[in-house]
């Protein structure tokens, strides 16, 4: 079993189709939120293609969760539930509790997942990639596709029992 992670697109239509193309053979794909918009945070990137991408994205199978610069017309455009702000995602042997990750602090998403059963906690929001254990838990940010803080557009994938990063 395959599954890929990605996060932060803001509106990339390039970057969003360079991470997937890391996972075309995925059995799961989960998006963790801020879709479309760039916002008011972000320069508007010379990859901006928010409706190009939504129409990308429209036939996808993607799971979303909610981010901060995600809105009820995104939902609209990709035609994807982005309702979401925390799901539980069984996938395999992996239970991911995944969130965009800007209304909680990390101890308490930790606290949250472990709660719900899962061994991995995914975020994104931050931009910078992280793989690490605590507690018996996979804490994973899959990085920005678009708008990285540490240098490295990303992605991740779960393969063969192990996590890893694709990076361009």
């Amino acid at each position: 079993m395959k599954v890929g992670v990605l996060s932060d697109t803001h509106g990339s239509l390039y970057h969003t189709k360079r991470a997937l193309s890391y996972m075309e053979d995925c059995d799961y794909i989960l998006h963790l939120g801020d879709v479309l918009y760039h916002g008011p945070r972000n320069p508007v990137h010379d990859t901006y293609a928010p409706a190009d991408l939504a129409a990308y994205l429209s036939d996808r199978r993607i799971t979303f969760v909610r981010g901060n610069c995600d809105a009820d017309v995104d939902q609209m455009v990709i035609g994807q539930d982005l309702t979401q702000k925390a799901r539980v995602c069984h996938f395999g042997p992996l239970v991911i509790y995944a969130v965009h990750g800007y209304e909680e602090s990390l101890e308490t998403r930790i606290q949250r997942a472990l709660e719900a059963g899962a061994n991995v906690l995914a975020w994104g929001h931050t931009h910078v990639k992280v793989l690490e254990e605590v507690e018996g838990l996979t804490l994973l940010n899959p990085g920005s596709t678009t708008l990285p803080k540490d240098g490295s557009h990303s992605c991740a994938v779960y393969d063969q029992g192990r996590w890893g990063f694709y990076t361009w």
